[in-house]
């Protein structure tokens, strides 16, 4: 559990903040998770937006609350919790009504957000070229170096490497841009593991068996985001498709993962230029 030390911390006013409050971005797949967890536990929280795409994540103040500058980060009666699937499982306890972890599977739901918290670096991969058209270097070298410099650097008092390798990502973008092979390989893991679900849900109505839990959150994300960038998920996986379509009907999910009409219509024109080019998803990847 990522729970920060006071010493971690430079930006010293949310350490006297109570209740609960979530820093957050709208289209950020793990901020979604995380909002959709409060929505169905009916918590009250108040809402701290993050701007990723203006930078808000690398300004001082943020870095200073959450070193590795990422969202969403948990302030709850004074203290900061980053990861979000550490996060999840916090509320979990915290707000028991209703359990989405259920009793006696704990070390199973452990490794089962693990496993998908695996896949976000090909999730981010996908998302960067199959959504709205971004630049191919999201970040620039100035913004790196704030981010290398900003915040504490460290981690439950230990300097944290993690943020040093995700300025690694950033770099290695900036240089190489996302190949079609990079595509391959992560729609490739993204089918394994959705032919696996598929698998599960011809069996069960939810993926640990009868009842909703925190895996089918933690996956709807997943399949939502593969679908808005064009992955076929209807005509590959009937089960998983079968179990997704009522999720995304819900309120306390539909209005989480909802796209503005703008990120909409440029999504859209992206989709119609990579058709027209024959580089859509299902090209690049073969599927």
């Amino acid at each position: 559990m990522v729970q920060l030390l006071e010493t971690d911390i430079r930006t010293r006013d949310v350490l006297g903040w109570q209740g609960v409050h979530l820093f957050h971005f709208h289209g950020s797949s793990c901020s979604q998770k995380t909002r959709i967890v409060l929505n169905l536990k009916g918590v009250e929280w108040e809402a701290h937006p993050i701007d990723l795409p203006k930078g808000e994540n690398l300004s001082a103040r943020f870095l200073g609350i959450n070193p590795r500058g990422l969202v969403p980060t948990l302030v709850i009666d004074g203290d900061v919790h980053i990861e979000s699937n550490d996060i999840v499982t916090l509320l979990d306890r915290r707000f028991p009504v209703p359990r989405l972890i259920p009793e006696g599977r704990e070390a199973d739901m452990a490794e089962l957000l693990r496993h998908e918290d695996d896949l976000h670096h090909d999730l981010r991969t996908i998302s960067f070229r199959f959504t709205q058209p971004r630049p191919r270097a999201p970040k620039s070298p100035e913004a790196l170096a704030d981010y290398r410099a900003g915040g504490s650097g460290t981690v439950q008092g230990d300097r944290d490497p993690n943020k040093a390798a995700e300025i690694a990502y950033w770099e290695r973008m900036a240089r190489d841009g996302i190949t079609d092979e990079a595509i391959r390989v992560s729609a490739a893991r993204f089918r394994r593991e959705f032919e696996e679900l598929d698998r599960r849900l011809g069996a069960a109505p939810y993926i640990l068996g009868a009842q909703m839990s925190m895996a089918d959150i933690a996956w709807f994300i997943y399949v939502n985001r593969l679908e808005l960038c064009g992955y076929p998920v209807e005509r590959l996986h009937r089960d998983l498709f079968a179990w997704f379509r009522p999720l995304r009907e819900r309120p306390e999910f539909a209005r989480e993962v909802a796209v503005p009409p703008a990120i909409r219509e440029a999504i859209d024109e992206n989709h119609r230029r990579q058709r027209a080019a024959g580089k859509t998803l299902i090209d690049v990847a073969g599927l």
